[in-house]
Order: C-alpha cells, then sequence, then structure tokens
C-alpha cells in the first residue's frame, strides 16, 4: 500500500520530465558543436534562407532578426520568417540548417501541406487545452462534481478536463510530422541548392535530428501526463 502522500502516477511526470531535459541536453550540446563549424560557402543564416525562398519561388516571405537563442519559427499569418541572435548573422552550418529548417516550413505554407494547415487550425483549442486542462481535472478530483447528461448517464469534470487536456496533447503529436518534414525538405534543399556540400548536409542533419528529439520528447510527455490524468479520474470513479 502506497503511503498517503505518495501518488504513484507522479513516476509517468517525472519520465517526461527526464524524456525533455536528455532531449534539451542533446540539442544544446549538438548545436554547440556545429556552431563553430563554419560553412564554406560563406552564407549566414538569414542569407541561406533567402536563397532557398528565393529560388523556390516565395518572394512573399521576409527574413527578420528576433533576439533570443534559437526562438526561430515561421509566421504563416504574416509571412515572416523569423531568425534568432545566434542564427541570423552566423555563418555555422548549425545555423544554415536552422534557418533552412525554417525555410521548410515557409514551403509547407506556401504547398498547403495538410499536417500544418491542421496544426495551425488547432493552436486556439491547445491553448485553452494545455491552460485549462490540469485545472479542470484537478477542480475535479478534488471536488467530485459533475454534470447529468440529457439521455442518461453522468460525465465528470474531471472528464471535462480530460478532454480538453487532450487538445493540448494533440497538438503537440500533429507537430511530429510538420517538424520532420520540414527538417527533411531542409536537407534536400541545403544540397540541391548549392548551399552546402555533402559532409555539411550530414552535419546539418544531425543538427535537426537533435532539434526533433525536443519534439517528440515534448509529445511523449504530453501524452504521459495525460495517461496519468487518466488513471487518476479512473481511481477516482472506482472510489466513488
Amino acid at each position: 500500500m502506497f503511503g498517503y502522500y505518495f501518488d504513484p502516477t507522479y513516476i509517468l511526470v517525472l519520465v517526461g520530465a527526464v524524456l525533455c531535459m536528455l532531449a534539451s541536453a542533446r540539442v544544446n550540446s549538438t548545436y554547440a558543436k556545429y556552431s563553430k563549424v563554419r560553412a564554406r560557402a560563406g552564407y549566414t543564416g538569414a542569407e541561406a534562407a533567402q536563397r532557398i525562398l528565393q529560388m523556390s519561388g516565395i518572394r512573399d516571405v521576409q527574413v527578420q532578426h528576433i533576439g533570443g537563442n534559437l526562438t526561430d519559427h515561421y509566421d504563416p499569418v504574416h509571412k515572416v520568417l523569423r531568425l534568432s541572435d545566434s542564427v541570423y548573422g552566423s555563418r555555422s552550418v548549425a545555423a544554415i540548417g536552422v534557418a533552412a529548417h525554417e525555410c521548410g516550413h515557409a514551403l509547407q505554407h506556401k504547398e498547403g501541406y495538410g499536417p500544418l494547415s491542421i496544426r495551425s487550425k488547432l493552436v486556439p483549442a491547445a491553448n485553452i487545452g494545455s491552460r485549462l486542462g490540469l485545472p479542470l481535472v484537478i477542480l475535479g478530483l478534488i471536488l467530485g462534481v459533475g454534470f447529468d447528461l440529457p439521455g442518461g448517464g453522468y460525465f465528470s469534470l474531471a472528464q471535462i478536463g480530460i478532454w480538453v487536456f487532450s487538445l493540448a496533447v494533440l497538438f503537440q503529436v500533429v507537430t511530429l510530422p510538420v517538424e520532420f518534414n520540414a527538417s527533411g525538405r531542409a536537407l534536400k534543399l541545403l544540397g540541391s541548392y548549392g548551399i552546402m556540400n555533402g559532409d555539411e548536409v550530414d552535419d546539418c542533419k544531425r543538427v535537426l535530428g537533435a532539434a526533433a528529439l525536443t519534439y517528440v520528447a515534448a509529445a511523449a510527455s504530453s501524452i504521459l501526463q495525460l495517461l496519468r490524468l487518466v488513471i487518476l479520474a479512473g481511481n477516482r470513479r472506482d472510489r466513488d
């Protein structure tokens, strides 16, 4: 019998946290390594991004500088590709790889890539799920309140919270093919557009592969958290 203050489902949260920490450490160490390797063609991250966009026929996307470290992202609403301090002006293999990855998202947007469209539509629901899902579950477990369904049956507040939180989990899962596809596009374009040679593309693959692990870890962590909430709600229902 577990102690009163010990909840065995915390193990799931701990596993998720460890996965995220390991993935973060991996991407930071990999990026730091290849940020010291200068690309032979001499492009900066911004110049490489502009070249990729131009050669891909994308002329309505601006490349802008944004503060921070690895805060790079593509904004499909304003059609702006924002590159961070460590990428915009850097001539490293790592910086060019990250810039090319963001260009991959711009290409996805141009072509109407399905998973990207789905992810964009999920953003509002995912924000609600990440903010309200867990509090609703906790309140439901503490108060034990719920709602009677018109056709019979009962729906607890904890169950509602689980469904709301599931929206955030779904967003994390849909993000995976979006990010992997963007990296795949980036690696092909870097070679075909003459921005990098074969061995440099391999180095970029290592950088983008490490970055992809952070998305995998985030998705796994959110799934484990969802599983924990389902177990807790089930235990509460059994007690009732």
